[in-house]
């Protein structure tokens, strides 16, 4: 089972060789099987790739990220035969009803707010009552908008009042990058089941490539959020993103067994694409650690 994550931060030629990728920097060369990597990320733009290796990464669905000159993710390799039956798991996909998406995008926002009320009962008993009475409130397809009244309490509870949420500040930078990773972890498992991110159960914005994968990382945003609470002192530099990439091998429980968080995701996304229509077989990831 593949459980690395690369993380290439400075001028670097990344080529193929032998089920090896080959990582030659300074005119030293490491070495690093494919069967051992989940994940690279490409934290430079002084990095030339080979396009074999591209071809390689694409055969053994190994996810490659790419940061700008900021140090921002920006984009990703997403293979087109991630699996062999894709078109019929697409026309399943374009199929599904709109009521069968808005009961399960019900659970999925109970679920979310669940995990903000109990990582605020982590830190600070204040509004955890007033989020749990919000998780009762939420009506098919979200109509009365809990997840939004939900997400002010929250984000004012865990950073103060004065917290807006994509301000251009060190908390919100680190959210950022936190929820990008979980967006391209998430992007190879809805691609590695054959559907298209494109085409979402509640999102739909005809700008967003992944809206699939947006409702499904919603619960799992909490992570990000805990570990930036604990950190908002920090200066978001390359020490600090290596941390944030390391979550997804942190352990945390699901189904009352546990796993490190990247298969707890493969699974999560699983379930809930086979739930579409059968939403009793809904299973959330309740955010509890260890």
């Amino acid at each position: 089972m593949s459980f690395r994550t690369v993380v290439v931060t400075k001028q670097s030629k990344l080529s193929y060789k032998n089920r090896f990728l080959v990582v030659k920097q300074e005119g030293e060369e490491k070495y690093i099987h494919l069967s051992e990597i989940d994940t690279i990320i490409v934290d430079s733009i002084s990095v030339s790739i080979s396009a074999y290796l591209l071809k390689e990464l694409s055969d053994n669905k190994i996810n490659i990220m790419f940061c700008d000159e900021k140090h921002n993710p920006f984009g990703e390799l997403s293979s087109y035969y991630s699996r062999h039956n894709s078109s019929k798991k697409i026309k399943i996909q374009i199929q599904w009803k709109q009521k069968e998406k808005d009961e399960i995008w019900k659970e999925i926002v109970k679920n979310k707010i669940m995990n903000q009320a109990l990582l605020i009962n982590k830190i600070s008993s204040e509004n955890y009552d007033l989020l749990l009475s919000y998780i009762d409130e939420v009506l098919i397809g979200d109509k009365s908008n809990r997840e939004g009244h939900a997400a002010k309490v929250y984000f004012n509870t865990l950073f103060g009042k004065n917290f807006v949420r994509n301000n251009d500040d060190s908390i919100n930078a680190a959210l950022n990058y936190g929820y990008a990773i979980l967006l391209s972890t998430i992007n190879k498992e809805v691609v590695a089941n054959g559907f298209l991110t494109q085409l979402g159960i509640h999102h739909k914005n005809e700008f967003n490539e992944f809206n699939l994968t947006c409702d499904l990382m919603e619960p799992f945003r909490v992570v990000i959020d805990n570990f930036v609470y604990y950190n908002q002192k920090r200066e978001l530099n390359t020490e600090y993103k290596l941390d944030i990439v390391n979550i997804l091998n942190d352990t945390f429980k699901y189904q009352n067994k546990s796993y490190i968080l990247k298969d707890i995701i493969k699974m999560y996304v699983k379930n809930v694409l086979d739930s579409v229509g059968n939403v009793e077989n809904y299973k959330g990831f309740i955010y509890y650690e260890g």
